[in-house]
């Protein structure tokens, strides 16, 4: 059961990456790869704010929330909004994720920083294995937003403004929705919500320069089993790329993970081409 924990928590980590993904996707059907290093910044100024500045915890959070959103932001007005194509979207975010890695690098350096957990950090015993609070907590969150954020897609006006974005922009243009806002508003938001999970993710996986470009990969992965532009198929590929990725490591090594995680997305997609939970039909709005 142990092991099952583990690969749960870093199943969250994934699906958290992969939600900030659909954020986007949803809203404008752009592809933000530098999401994931959006997310490794919220764990770089978690480490400053608490380690080294030594500030209060809602501080830090308020801080490393504003902060990334500001940096989402920026993303989306100079490297997203000049380009109309999506295809060359996907170029320009993968610039700003390089950019972001680099800059970071120069910031922080390239050594992996121990980022704290405000809470307990002693081991528990949950249903016979062994775990450890942050785990607990990082696996709520992945649950809690997909299930918020989900009704908020379908229950209120914003949310389905942003799906009537991406079926038609300029539909959704003639029916007076404001796009250019609403699309700034979503990439803030999937921002924003990168520097507060930060807080969460940095004491899984240590702050390090290297952490965008291993969660894009693995939030990918997931995104690809549970279907672009599903909240729960978010949810379910992330548990599945990290109870694979676990498993892998503990039966077959740690250098055949992340092969068998491979091996288990082109199985799934072999035989849903479109995810789990992904719709080939255009969805009605």
């Amino acid at each position: 059961m142990t092991i099952v924990w583990s690969g749960l928590a870093l199943g969250a980590v994934y699906t958290l990456v992969a939600i900030g993904y659909n954020i986007v996707f949803i809203s404008s059907h752009t592809f933000n790869f530098a999401q994931a290093q959006l997310m490794m910044v919220g764990t770089f100024v978690a480490y400053t704010g608490l380690v080294t500045l030594k500030l209060p915890i809602l501080v830090v959070a308020v801080t490393a929330t504003v902060a990334v959103m500001i940096l989402a932001g920026i993303e989306e007005i100079v490297a997203v909004r000049p380009v109309r194509d999506h295809q060359n979207q996907l170029v320009t975010t993968l610039g700003a994720a390089t950019l972001i890695n680099g800059a970071t690098q120069l910031i922080w350096g390239s050594e992996p920083l121990t980022v704290p957990f405000f809470g307990s950090n002693d081991p528990i015993t949950v249903l016979g294995g062994r775990t450890y609070p942050v785990e607990i907590v990082l696996l709520i969150l992945a649950v809690v937003l997909v299930v918020a954020l989900g009704r908020v897609g379908t229950k209120t006006m914003t949310g389905l403004a942003l799906l009537g974005i991406s079926e038609d922009r300029e539909a959704a243009l003639l029916r007076g929705v404001n796009v250019r806002a609403l699309a700034l508003g979503a990439f803030a938001f999937s921002g924003a919500l990168a520097g507060f999970l930060g807080l969460f993710v940095g004491p899984k996986t240590f702050a390090v320069a290297t952490l965008g470009s291993a969660l894009a990969i693995k939030g990918f992965v997931a995104l690809a089993i549970g279907g672009f532009g599903s909240l729960p198929g978010a949810l379910v590929g992330g548990l599945t790329v990290g109870l694979v990725e676990s498993f892998a490591a503990l039966e077959l090594g740690s250098q055949y993970s992340n092969i068998a995680v491979f091996v288990v997305l082109i199985t799934i997609l072999m035989v849903r081409p479109a995810g789990l939970f992904g719709r080939t039909r255009e969805r009605v709005v």
